[in-house]
C-alpha cells in the first residue's frame, strides 16, 4: 500500500489477468485451477505498484460482491513481526488446517527482551521449516493454496523483512496472488474467525508487548482510532516487571507476572494510576514502570536471585509488588475502556461488542476485570482463546481471506526476483483515523506516523476508482 502514499498519483492499470503461471503451479490441482480461472475474468482496475513491492490492491465494489461469494478459498498466513516465527493454514468457511509457531523465548532471556537482528537471525533459520510444518499438517502442497498472506507491518524492519521475502518467493514460484497484512488489525479480525456472528461495527481493545490501542472497528479496512499508547505499552511494562522481580521470562513476562500476583496482596502498594487527569482513551505506561522499579530497589530485593529461590518472605515481597502493580495497570486500561465505550457510542449507537485481542488479553484477570466493565455497559465481551491473542499465523491467514474476497490483493510476484529486492515494509503503520477528541500532544517522537493509515489508503482507493 506504499505505493498510494502520500499522493495517491498512481496511475490505474487495467489488468484483466493474473500473471502467467509458472512451470510448478501448472501441476495444480483442478479444483484450485478452476479457481483461479474463475477469479481472472473478476478482476477490475487495480492501483498501479512497483513490482517489488507487497502492497495490496484494491478493487472496484463490482468485484467486492462477485469475490465475496466464494467460499473455498484456503490462504496460507505468515507472520514474523516480532520474535515468534509463524504460519498456519485456513480455509474460508473458518475452519484451521494448521497452526505452527516457533517461539524465540530463550533468546528473550538470554537477551532480557527483544534483540532486533538475533530475531532476525532466528527466523531466517526457522521459516522455511515453519512454513512447510503448516502446509504438512494440513496436508497440502503448496499448490493447492489459493493465496498467500504476510505481515507487512507495524512490527521490527528485520522481522517483517523475512516473511515477506518467503511469502513473496513462494508466492512468485506458484503464481499465487498476495495480500499484505497490518498485524494489529489481525490481532482484531481473528475475533470474527471465533465468533462468525460478530459484525460490524464492535470496539476493539489490543494489547500487547508493542502496543495499546482502542479502536472503533466500523467496516473491514474502516477504522477510528480512538486511543494508543503515548510511550510504553502494557505488555512492556509486564515484562520488566517480571524481570526485576527475578521472574522466568521463558514463558514471557504477562503470565509470569500474573502467577505471582495470585499470592500477593494487591493493595499493599499504592501506586499511582497513570493519566488520571487526562480526559482521552490513551495509554501511558511509562511512569508505572518506574514506580516498580523503584518498589523493587527500596526493598530487599535482589532481582538476581530467581524467585524460586527466594526465601519465603522476599517471595512476598515480590508477589505484593506483582500484585499491586497488576491492578493499577489493568485499572488504567479498564478506566480508558470506559471512556472509549461512551466515546463509539456516540458515533455507532448499535456496537455491541468489545474485542479485547493481543498477547496481554491471554492476562485471565485482564479478562475478568474488563468483562465486569463490559456488562455494566450492556455489551458483551469478545476474547480469542489465548493461543489466538499471541502472534500467530492464524490471524493473518484470516485476515488475508477477508480482504481478498473484498479483491484486495496483489498479483503474484515475479517469479525470480532478486533477494535485494526493496520491500514495502511498515515498522510504524497506523490502523485508522485519530478520533479528534483523542488526539493526544503528549506523543513521542518516536511513536510519529510514517505510513498513512490502513484506513485512510483504504478509503482513498475506493474513492479514486468509484
Amino acid at each position: 500500500m506504499a505505493s498510494l502514499a502520500p499522493t495517491l498519483s498512481s496511475t490505474i492499470s487495467r489488468l484483466t489477468h493474473l500473471h502467467k503461471p509458472s512451470l510448478h503451479s501448472a501441476i495444480t490441482t483442478l479444483k484450485n485451477f478452476r479457481f483461479k480461472q474463475k477469479l481472472s475474468k473478476r478482476i477490475r482496475p487495480f492501483i498501479n505498484s512497483s513490482p517489488s513491492s507487497l502492497s495490496a490492491h484494491f478493487s472496484s465494489a463490482q468485484m467486492r460482491s462477485t469475490v465475496g461469494s466464494d467460499d473455498d478459498l484456503v490462504v496460507l498466513g505468515i507472520e514474523t513481526s516480532c520474535d515468534d516465527t509463524a504460519a498456519a493454514v485456513v480455509r474460508s468457511n473458518g475452519e484451521i488446517l494448521s497452526q505452527v509457531v516457533s517461539s524465540q523465548a530463550d533468546l528473550l532471556v538470554q537477551y532480557g527482551g527483544v534483540a532486533p537482528k538475533m530475531a532476525e537471525e532466528a527466523h531466517s533459520k526457522v521459516i522455511d521449516q515453519v512454513v512447510q510444518e503448516a502446509l504438512d499438517k494440513a496436508n497440502l502442497s503448496e499448490s493447492d493454496l489459493s493465496a498467500v498472506a504476510v505481515t507487512i507491518g507495524p512490527g521490527l524492519s528485520l522481522c517483517l523483512r523475512v516473511g515477506v521475502q518467503k511469502a513473496r518467493k513462494l508466492a512468485g514460484t506458484y503464481a499465487l496472488p498476495i495480500v499484505g497484512v497490518h498485524h494489529m488489525e489481525a490481532h482484531a479480525l481473528v475475533a470474527r474467525l471465533v465468533q462468525g456472528e460478530l459484525q460490524f461495527p464492535f470496539l476493539v481493545l489490543l494489547i500487547s508487548g508493542g502496543h495499546n490501542l482502542l479502536i472503533l472497528a466500523r467496516d473491514l479496512g474502516n477504522y477510528v482510532q480512538l486511543g494508543t499508547t503515548i510511550d510504553d505499552a502494557i505488555g512492556e511494562a509486564y515484562d520488566k516487571t517480571a524481570k526485576w522481580l527475578g521472574l522466568d521470562l521463558r514463558k514471557s513476562g504477562g503470565p509470569a507476572v500474573e502467577d505471582l500476583a495470585r499470592e500477593g496482596d494487591a493493595n499493599s502498594i499504592k501506586f499511582k494510576v497513570p493519566m488520571k487527569q487526562h480526559k482521552d482513551c490513551n495509554f501511558s505506561y511509562a511512569g508505572l514502570k518506574t514506580q516498580v522499579r523503584l518498589a523493587v530497589e527500596s526493598g530487599s530485593i535482589n532481582p538476581e536471585i530467581p524467585v524460586s529461590s527466594a526465601s519465603s518472605e522476599d517471595r512476598k515481597e515480590r508477589a505484593n509488588i506483582a500484585a499491586s502493580f497488576q491492578r493499577v495497570a489493568v485499572l488504567h486500561l479498564e478506566e480508558k475502556c470506559e471512556r472509549a465505550i461512551e466515546w463509539a457510542s456516540k458515533i455507532e449507537p448499535s456496537i455491541k461488542h468489545l474485542v479485547v485481542s493481543g498477547g496481554v488479553a491471554s492476562n485471565q484477570y485482564v479478562r475478568a476485570r474488563l468483562n465486569q466493565i463490559v456488562e455494566k455497559n450492556c455489551l458483551q465481551l469478545v476474547c480469542p482463546p489465548p493461543k489466538l491473542c499471541t502472534d500467530n499465523g492464524v490471524m493473518v491467514a484470516w485476515t488475508g481471506i477477508e480482504h481478498f474476497r473484498m479483491g484486495r490483493f496483489d498479483p503474484p510476484p515475479p517469479t525470480n526476483e532478486p533477494e535485494d529486492a526493496v520491500l514495502d515494509l511498515r515498522p510504524r503503520w497506523p490502523l485508522g483515523e485519530e478520533y479528534t477528541e483523542g488526539r493526544s500532544e503528549a506523543r513521542s517522537i518516536r511513536r510519529a506516523r510514517i505510513h498513512p493509515s490502513l484506513t485512510s489508503l483504504i478509503q482513498a482507493s475506493m474513492q479514486q476508482q468509484s
